[in-house]
């Protein structure tokens, strides 16, 4: 197999860059669906959409283990 030249391989791999950036995009929207659906079953109208979308915001900033951990510290709702 001849050795590629440098412009074939700049072609290549940025053909490589696309469809690394095509399958991170499908993967994501794949799992995003799949966190939708969960969101779907859960009881979310009983919370303002201001307070759900500040809960998410904080959940993701802090990561899920550390969000877990902080939400099982707080007393169960009477």
């Amino acid at each position: 197999m001849p050795k590629m030249s440098e412009r074939e391989r700049l072609a290549d791999l940025v053909e490589k860059r696309r469809k690394i950036a095509d399958e991170i995009e499908t993967t994501q929207a794949r799992l995003r669906e799949r966190y939708g659906a969960i969101v779907v079953a859960l009881p979310v109208e009983e919370i303002a959409e201001r307070d759900f979308r500040e809960a998410m915001g904080l959940l993701l900033k802090l990561g899920g283990p550390a969000a877990i951990g902080a939400m099982k510290a707080v007393p169960s709702k009477p």
